[in-house]
């Protein structure tokens, strides 16, 4: 049954002030809304339960990507599109930019935002991964200033996230510190494109030789919130890659994961492949490739 838009009220401010003097009003009452695409299918649907929704879409303030020379910030409203426009972002962060280019069809990039892709806190959403292993971080603004939160601590739970009622998402910032690493994104799916993730094992990695000076691992799709693997990082930190070490990250990653059965897939088939990919990823470190993309690799 289709929503009856009469039932709801949006108004569309033109400033963060006004935005944020409307939140500290009313908190809880008024549900930020940005691309509306994933709030749109739920209207559509008639399952939208907020009523009062205020629209971002038109503020300036929240968008574009800066760089400073330590870090590169993006506006809550910068768009899949212009991540994938981006020469920074491409010679930078391929993996955000390959995840922007896995969201939906040309439509839902050109409208759909990054906030609001971290917002609605999908664990099978395409940008996570990447961010968790850049080392994101997620700027909340509020009439009491702005707040910063590690993106590995937002999502709190299944469609949960560390928002107060009277903040919105501002910005994204990323530190320029992948520079250097070998950069990993695969995402299993039924199909190549417009698919929702089966599994997603995002990972960067910097050698020494043979031992691991510096990882990062985030996952998709096999926990009820976006992960980054701290455990699997911490066992693989300062080892030499060689048999072992490989699996003993493979039982850790296990154990860090709780997928589910659901339409898209078992939970069994989420376990195995995600250790796979795990391993698929060690494995081409331990064999010293570089400057040179050997499946879901890129080495910068």
């Amino acid at each position: 049954m289709r929503a009856y838009v009469p039932d709801y009220d949006l108004t569309s401010p033109g400033t963060v002030d006004e935005v944020l003097r409307l939140l500290a009003r009313e908190p809880g009452v008024w549900r930020p809304i940005a691309g509306g695409t994933d709030l749109m299918v739920l209207l559509e649907a008639g399952q939208l339960r907020y009523r009062n929704l205020v629209n971002l879409w038109r503020i300036p303030e929240l968008r574009g990507i800066t760089a400073s020379e330590t870090h590169v910030t993006l506006g809550a409203l910068t768009t899949y599109t212009e991540i994938q426009r981006s020469e920074l972002m491409r010679r930078e962060f391929p993996l955000l930019v390959k995840a922007a280019g896995w969201t939906g069809a040309v439509a839902t990039q050109n409208r759909g935002t990054l906030a609001g892709n971290i917002a609605n806190g999908s664990p099978a959403a395409d940008s996570p991964p990447a961010l968790l292993v850049y080392d994101a971080d997620i700027v909340l603004l509020s009439e009491r200033g702005p707040r910063w939160v590690e993106y590995s601590q937002f999502h709190t739970g299944y469609k949960t996230n560390a928002l107060e009622p009277d903040e919105i998402i501002g910005y994204i910032s990323i530190p320029r510190s992948a520079r250097g690493h070998a950069q990993y994104l695969r995402k299993v799916g039924t199909r190549k494109a417009q698919a929702i993730a089966k599994v997603a094992v995002a990972g960067v990695a910097r050698m020494a030789g043979r031992r691991i000076e510096r990882i990062r691992i985030a996952l998709g799709s096999v926990a009820p919130t976006p992960i980054r693997c701290f455990q699997t990082e911490a066992a693989l930190t300062g080892r030499v890659l060689d048999g072992a070490a490989i699996e003993e990250a493979k039982l850790k990653l296990a154990a860090e994961i709780s997928p589910i059965t659901d339409i898209r897939s078992t939970a069994d088939y989420r376990q195995r492949v995600t250790v796979n990919l795990l391993e698929e990823f060690l494995v081409a470190q331990a064999s010293g490739l570089s400057q040179r993309q050997a499946g879901g690799l890129h080495y910068l």
